[in-house]
């Protein structure tokens, strides 16, 4: 079976990027085929064999700008010689074009956001003048027409979470399968005594992930409360906080390790995809409180690894951690449960499900792709 694996883009770390260094973990010879690549960037794949499409000739290419021409970039790779093609995919990289006698596994964490969902696409346009909104619209629609298309091309896909299972099903009218995302379990672990004297939330600053839904619950709360995570609503952010709210903007993965593992709780308000800074505070040891929707619901025991609140208000928020101070959460086995999610279970699912597929697909005799 000769495999190759195929990615969106590998410009920076993130849940999508951890997955594609799970897969080079096991399957270290098989090339990588992306659009863009920055190795000074990705560790983990920095001795891989990644080969990239003509963007990466563009000097200070950034994906967010050639977002047009990722379609055509990503349907430019040669991929006959393979057997398997392992997709990790958020954009674009399900479009590859495959052999009839190809497999094609794509692991989605979610459907092309900005193409499906219009708050996305709007938050998305506040990057740039307003001259250009209406031409970047018109190219969306584009974008969104060859994603429908594109999505047929894989011959099957692994949903990251139950929640986006229903968006395939929902935008592509497919079906798949739940993995969740690997955790680290090995790397984020519990402290022998917590300070335990400040609530935790991490993520890039834009308005879906509702800090600020934090920020207004805090200040009334006069709790301390630690935000890490850089982005473009850190000004807003900054001007709502109160003397109780640090915004702390970027902080290496050691010390990102050091805040989960001291805080009382990890806090997380927003609706997601998947949610991996859930499980990494859970494999520290340190309870949740998260919004009960998304893919929190495939993570969270409530009660035991934590508490979910219904509703994104601040009341309701106060009133879920009202009662985190009157129960009691076991560390021990938030971290077992976190580690049923740990990289190394996810890479022998993965294999599994790779062989498994890869066996029925050879007892078919596929005529068209």
């Amino acid at each position: 079976m000769k495999l190759a694996i195929v990615a969106d883009w590998l410009t920076n770390y993130g849940g999508a990027e951890n997955v594609v260094s799970a897969f080079h973990e096991l399957y270290p010879d098989a090339p990588i085929y992306t659009t863009l690549f920055r190795r000074d960037k990705m560790r983990d794949l920095a001795t891989a064999d990644v080969r990239t499409s003509y963007l990466q000739k563009i000097p200070f290419a950034r994906h967010q700008l050639l977002l047009p021409w990722m379609p055509m970039a990503i349907e430019s790779f040669d991929l006959d010689e393979y057997d398997v093609v392992l997709s990790s995919c958020h954009s674009v990289a399900k479009g590859v074009i495959t052999l009839p006698s190809t497999l094609h596994i794509c692991y989605c964490h979610t459907p092309m956001r900005y193409a499906w969902e219009s708050w996305d696409l709007e938050t998305r346009l506040q990057q740039f003048p307003r001259i250009l909104h209406p031409l970047i619209r018109r190219q969306m629609e584009s974008i969104r027409r060859w994603d429908r298309i594109a999505a047929e091309r894989a011959d099957s896909y692994i949903a990251n979470s139950s929640h986006v299972k229903k968006r395939i099903r929902q935008f592509y009218n497919r079906d798949s399968t739940v993995l969740y995302p690997p955790v680290r379990g090995d790397y984020f672990q519990p402290v022998a005594r917590p300070a335990n004297n400040y609530f935790l939330a991490v993520g890039r600053l834009i308005p879906y992930k509702r800090f600020d839904l934090l920020i207004e619950t805090f200040n009334q709360l006069k709790l301390p409360l630690k935000i890490v995570g850089i982005g473009p609503d850190m000004s807003r952010l900054k001007s709502l906080a109160g003397s109780t709210v640090q915004l702390m903007g970027y902080v290496d993965s050691e010390s990102l390790r050091e805040l989960y593992a001291n805080c009382t709780a990890f806090l997380f308000p927003q609706l997601e995809d998947a949610g991996i800074t859930i499980l990494e505070a859970m494999c520290c040891g340190r309870p949740v409180i998260a919004y009960d929707e998304g893919g929190s619901q495939d993570t969270m025991i409530d009660g035991k690894t934590g508490l979910v609140f219904p509703r994104q208000t601040p009341g309701v928020l106060m009133a879920a951690i009202r009662e985190f101070h009157q129960t009691e959460f076991d560390p021990r086995f938030i971290r077992s449960h976190a580690l049923k999610f740990d990289v190394e279970r996810f890479k022998e699912k993965v294999a599994t499900a790779v062989e498994s597929q890869w066996r029925e697909f050879q007892s078919t005799e596929p005529l068209t792709k």
